[in-house]
């Protein structure tokens, strides 16, 4: 492809997978307990979409990869340097809350306004990349709305592979229901990915890569612009922790068949 392909990757920050998240309300609504204090990491599925983009940038020549990603400035400057040691790519910040309490339509004109804003946009060689889900954001609703926003209408969800052809098409394998998958082709840019894992391994670290990367996340991080979530706010009566429910019964020399039954109707009811 002549000039290669303008690559986006949305992704946001969120609280590292291990760590016991706990709701609480405060006078703008909604929050995580402690939240500034809880260890942050890149979105999973986004980590997935940055490996696919700078996989595809490497095959055509002239592609660029641009992460775009909406989360606390403070916090997302504490990851950045583990996220800069993976892969080459520009940085476009918007400093906003990485709760999950965001409302997906918010987020997604943010996120959408911010790659409209990108100098020298050409829409005609536009990937955006994504996660299918989000660790913060499971709705499975934004990226679908921020390719809407903008004007992309050939939108693939559920990703596991994307396959290049000479004639500068490219093959799709998404993932449907009953744990099959749909082979689809797409013309071209401009198009719109949900990654699912993918099928690349993670990068190794390269701290000198990050040091390159960092030399540009830094301006990027002064001047990210505040989100403008809110503007659709929802309003929520109560936030609470899932109830737990276990209920054990020991019982001794039970056939397995009647175990089997025990459990059928119990999956039943």
């Amino acid at each position: 492809m002549s000039g290669g392909y303008r690559i986006v990757v949305c992704g946001g920050i969120v609280p590292n997978p291990l760590q016991t998240l706990e709701p609480a309300t405060s006078p703008t609504g909604p929050v995580l307990k402690n939240e500034a204090m809880l260890p942050a990491v890149l979105d999973p599925w986004a980590w997935h979409a940055l490996f696919e983009a700078a996989h595809l940038a490497k095959q055509v020549t002239g592609s660029t990869v641009t992460l775009v990603t909406l989360a606390p400035k403070a916090k997302l400057q504490q990851v950045a340097m583990t996220i800069a040691q993976k892969v080459p790519f520009e940085l476009v910040a918007i400093d906003g809350s990485s709760s999950g309490f965001a409302e997906s339509a918010d987020v997604a004109g943010d996120l959408a306004a911010a790659i409209e804003a990108l100098p020298g946009l050409d829409k005609s060689r536009l990937l955006v990349f994504g996660g299918w889900e989000s660790a913060s954001r499971g709705a499975g609703t934004t990226l679908q709305m921020v390719g809407e926003k903008l004007g992309i209408r050939d939108q693939f969800q559920g990703v596991d592979e994307l396959s290049l052809r000479a004639d500068g098409s490219f093959e799709v394998l998404e993932r449907i229901e009953g744990g099959r998958h749909q082979v689809s082709t797409c013309a071209g840019a401009p198009a719109l990915l949900g990654w699912a894992t993918g099928n690349l391994p993670e990068p190794p670290n390269n701290p000198q890569l990050g040091m390159t990367n960092m030399r540009g996340i830094m301006p990027a991080l002064q001047k990210a612009r505040p989100a403008t979530q809110g503007s659709a706010k929802a309003a929520y009566a109560s936030v609470t922790l899932p109830a737990q429910r276990r209920a054990t019964r020991i019982v001794k020399d039970m056939p397995a068949e009647e175990i089997a039954r025990e459990l059928v109707a119990w999956l039943e009811g």
